[in-house]
């Protein structure tokens, strides 16, 4: 009997273990390169700076926009045929990524290689629809808060791993990672059990509800997923307007190094972690759900202002607090999410909230990038340079209001 064979287990501590160590590998295997292909991309080119910074932003739309055309197809295929299934074919993916991007003599065999993740980048949608399947309802905020954790925790490790393998070579950390992908589509072959049951499936592959517009729909005739998918959006919003200029932001206003930004993003992350891992779960059930994505909001506010307006170093490290707590807002609100839809349409859900997310990454950089040029050109002292942040801190505000007013009915 195989793993997909088996029955799947349905409130298992070791499926979601399973499951968040398929999506850590993942992580690890997706951000080993990040540093390092911008600097591949300037070689390529010979050396042509200007060019290189065109190209970045041009592999970033190769893969976002196919991710946000494929995501509701791979939901689709992951109510029909399970989650497992697909989870390993993203994986592999990633992996045959990779070994492009180690290759890659021209930049045209890099964008191909970014076309081909997207399209196939399913891993974290299936792994969310697979959360909701192992776990009942009440123990969802916690379950998502560990599957948050394993993906800050490939973060981490795979950012810091690939600058130190690019000291040696330049295509070794893609090559690092392509073993990563490797070992870790093995191990969903033989170790990662299904976790949707056969009679819980989609009876039929409905191809009319594959395209993007298709999975909104759903979102739409959902009583209270409208509201809640709005909020999601507006945090993911709120966090790519601080992250995209982060880390030229505190070099223009603070003269951070990347040492120093270095250290930053590793105990922001860590702290993450933590938060996601341990406190999510505690603060939904002393709380509710609905409470804690208010306070979760209400303290990412506080923190991006704060951010925002920060003068000195010291204030700025004390206006991440707020946010790292503030953490405790996502996982229930992806929990509140997962509870209004039926076993048969976890993927649809994960798949529609998939192109959302890579939709954003598609429109927030252009205008965020834009933003931040615009606040550090002559004539504005250094307090313009946080308004891309101030944005976010209002989007989050948005997300609040929201969330208090015309969803209070969805709180429950």
């Amino acid at each position: 009997m195989t793993a997909s064979d088996a029955k799947p287990p349905r409130h298992g501590r070791a499926a979601l273990a399973f499951v968040a160590i398929t999506v850590g590998l993942d992580m690890v295997a997706q951000s080993i390169s990040f540093p390092i292909l911008p600097r591949l991309t300037q070689e390529l080119l010979g050396g042509d700076l200007p060019a290189a910074a065109r190209w970045v932003g041009i592999l970033e739309v190769g893969w976002a926009v196919p991710m946000f055309l494929a995501a509701p197809v791979l939901g689709l295929l992951s109510d029909r045929f399970g989650r497992r299934p697909v989870i390993v074919l993203s994986v592999f993916g990633v992996g045959a990524e990779l070994v492009m991007g180690a290759l890659a003599p021209n930049v045209w065999w890099l964008l191909a290689a970014r076309v081909l993740c997207g399209l196939t980048c399913g891993a974290q949608a299936a792994a969310m629809a697979y959360v909701a399947d192992v776990t009942p309802p009440e123990g969802r905020t916690r379950a998502f808060g560990w599957l948050n954790a394993a993906l800050w925790s490939g973060i981490v490790v795979g950012p810091a791993l690939g600058g130190l393998l690019a000291t040696h070579d330049l295509r070794a950390p893609f090559w690092a990672a392509a073993a990563f992908a490797l070992a870790n589509g093995v191990y969903g072959l033989l170790v990662l059990p299904e976790s949707l049951a056969k009679a819980d499936r989609a009876r039929r592959l409905d191809w009319s509800k594959a395209s993007p517009l298709a999975a909104m729909d759903l979102l739409v005739r959902r009583p209270g997923l409208a509201i809640l998918a709005a909020v999601l959006l507006l945090i993911w919003l709120a966090f790519q307007a601080k992250d995209n200029m982060l880390v030229l932001y505190t070099a223009y206003r603070y003269g951070w190094t990347p040492l120093t930004f270095g250290l930053f993003a590793t105990v922001l992350a860590l702290a993450s972690i933590g938060v996601q891992a341990g406190l999510a779960g505690r603060v939904a059930r002393r709380i509710g759900e609905g409470r804690a994505v208010i306070v979760g909001l209400g303290l990412e506010v506080v923190g991006l202002v704060t951010m925002g307006l920060a003068s000195t170093s010291v204030l700025f490290w004390a206006s991440n607090l707020p946010i790292v707590l503030g953490g405790v807002a996502t996982p229930a609100l992806q929990s509140m999410l997962s509870s209004r839809v039926g076993a048969e349409e976890q993927g649809r859900l994960q798949g529609a909230l998939g192109s959302i997310a890579s939709l954003t990454s598609i429109t927030a950089p252009l205008v965020f990038t834009q933003m931040f040029a615009w606040s550090v050109g002559p004539g504005r002292g250094g307090g313009w340079s946080g308004a891309t942040i101030l944005v976010g801190a209002a989007l989050s505000f948005a997300a609040l209001v929201l969330v208090a007013v015309r969803g209070r009915p969805n709180l429950a």
